[in-house]
């Protein structure tokens, strides 16, 4: 049976007190196992002293720099029985007070600098903690609501809370990331936040690296997961390629895990060819498809390590990883379903496809289902006859392994032509002055769509010609796309995802026509 997080964290408390649980490596504050429980004991005693019942919504806003307050946090609303409502940190104002105002939160965990932006606050949420000093927030009729400090809401008393906590209760509420439209929450049960059963019988707390905020999908199955493996969390905030390559040469962690976007980032840092990576046995990718060339290059520089691909979605939380010792056999493959979890491709009608055909991912098994909150209506077409329906695109080949094709909203059918985004940025990614890209399709009078790319280049810059020459030789003259662009960075969520509908958007700024 698999152990809950707070579950896990006690058990491991107990037998290893002075492990190190999480570090943040841009201070080298640590946070032991033993002061991990113990704190969130008290954080989860203050909630419940102060009104906090089973199922009520604690939102937590704490920035990334301050992941060691985060971490005590989230543990602590789950073991009071609270759903968590992690946000995003780097949303607007508007957009933090409709989340607040959808999910119905009864307190507000955040920093100062977002209580700033959201000054009405103080009329929706009961209880707000800031964790910079109390201070007090104004309504729009001159009221102010008390607010207080994060440590004023722990209670003197370190002992657990008698609430017991089902596999089936609802820990999270998980904003999508809205990429190809408003976030919606999803429901995540206390079951559905770890992949693996495992309990570590022994502590060695070598390191797991992460910059991916807490927030996300991902992140938030990285709470308890190098946990799992005796392993201490290591956390840099807001990843940086430059610091990311000298904390692997200079702590040595033995894991790490990456966006795509990350090791696009990476492989493009003139650092990276002599960068020391050689104490990563493992890194793990998550979060998007990569490409192939990235994915090749990563790994002929570390070429004895495991790097595993995985696939997951909010709506679902882990699917597919990349089984060890897997050699590179199956590189750019997401790997195969993980227990209790069983992937379908399917036509446009709902029919199996062949083996390697591709079609449409459909995702079901024996995990605890997920769902919208308060979103009906979508969810009767998300969920079907109990298998969910990912929207993505992709194929499963003779040996059992997913590989990601893209997103069926994202398809661009051109003059009556299919092209699938991932396969342009794939041969866009071989180019050796390509540091990002983007592919995304753009209305059109004629053909009904267009393909328009975005690209982040190094010196010195090839020209828009020589990009589309270099595409001819690897894509049919249909996929090639007519209109690219040369942009400083490519807009991304706080997951690492590209966010294409504002690069449409603005697409009038493309340097080419």
């Amino acid at each position: 049976m698999t152990l809950l997080q707070p579950e896990l964290l006690a058990r491991l408390a107990g037998a290893f007190p002075e492990g190190v649980a999480w570090k943040d490596l841009a201070d080298s504050q640590e946070l032991s196992l033993a002061s991990w429980h113990l704190l969130s004991n008290r954080l989860a005693r203050g909630l419940c002293e102060r009104g906090l019942v089973p199922g009520d919504r604690v939102a937590l806003a704490v920035p990334e720099r301050e992941p060691l307050t985060w971490l005590v946090s989230y543990m602590g609303i789950h073991k009071a029985g609270g759903v968590a409502v992690p946000l995003n940190t780097r949303l607007s104002g508007p957009e933090v007070t409709r989340i607040l105002r959808h999910a119905g939160v009864s307190v507000l965990l955040a920093s100062d600098p977002l209580l700033a932006t959201i000054p009405e606050v103080g009329a929706r949420v009961p209880i707000i903690a800031t964790t910079g000093g109390a201070v007090g927030t104004g309504g729009s009729d001159g009221t102010r609501t008390a607010t207080l400090s994060w440590n004023d809401l722990l209670s003197p008393d370190d002992s657990p809370v008698a609430h017991s906590i089902r596999a089936d209760d609802v820990a999270d509420i998980m904003y999508t990331s809205g990429t190809t439209g408003d976030p919606k929450g999803v429901l995540v049960p206390h079951g559905g936040l770890s992949s693996t059963d495992r309990v570590p019988s022994s502590w060695h707390g070598l390191g797991f690296l992460t910059s991916s905020a807490f927030s996300t999908t991902s992140g938030s199955l990285l709470v308890c997961g190098p946990m799992r493996g005796g392993m201490s969390g290591w956390f840099l905030p807001r990843f940086d390629p430059e610091a990311w390559l000298t904390s692997v040469a200079s702590a040595r962690p033995v894991a790490a895990f990456l966006v795509p976007a990350m090791v696009q980032l990476l492989v493009a840092h003139p650092r990276f060819a002599s960068a020391d990576l050689s104490s990563l046995a493992v890194v793990n990718i998550g979060s998007a498809p990569i490409a192939a060339q990235t994915l090749r290059r990563l790994g002929a520089k570390i070429p004895s390590a495991n790097i595993m691909c995985g696939y997951g979605l909010t709506e679902f939380g882990a699917v597919t990883a990349m089984p060890m010792g897997d050699g590179g056999r199956h590189s750019g493959s997401v790997g195969l379903p993980l227990p209790g979890v069983v992937v379908h491709i399917l036509t446009p009608e709902g029919d199996e496809v062949a083996t390697g055909e591709v079609g449409h991912i459909a995702i079901g098994g024996t995990r605890p289902r997920r769902a919208y909150f308060r979103d009906t209506d979508t969810a009767g077409t998300t969920w079907k006859d109990g298998w969910l329906m990912s929207g993505d695109l992709g194929h499963i080949d003779a040996d059992g392994f997913l590989w990601i094709a893209g997103r069926q909203k994202e398809m661009i059918i051109r003059g009556g032509h299919n092209i699938v985004p991932g396969e342009v940025e794939a041969a866009l990614f071989e180019h050796p002055r390509v540091i990002e890209a983007a592919v995304a399709a753009v209305p059109h009078e004629v053909l009904g769509e267009d393909v328009a790319a975005w690209l982040v280049l190094s010196e010195p810059l090839p020209s828009v010609d020589d990009l589309r020459a270099f595409l001819l030789e690897r894509l049919a003259d249909y996929k090639v796309p007519r209109r690219i662009t040369v942009v400083d960075a490519l807009p991304r969520n706080e997951a690492g995802k590209v966010l294409k509908d504002r690069l449409v958007a603005h697409e009038e700024r493309r340097s080419a026509p």
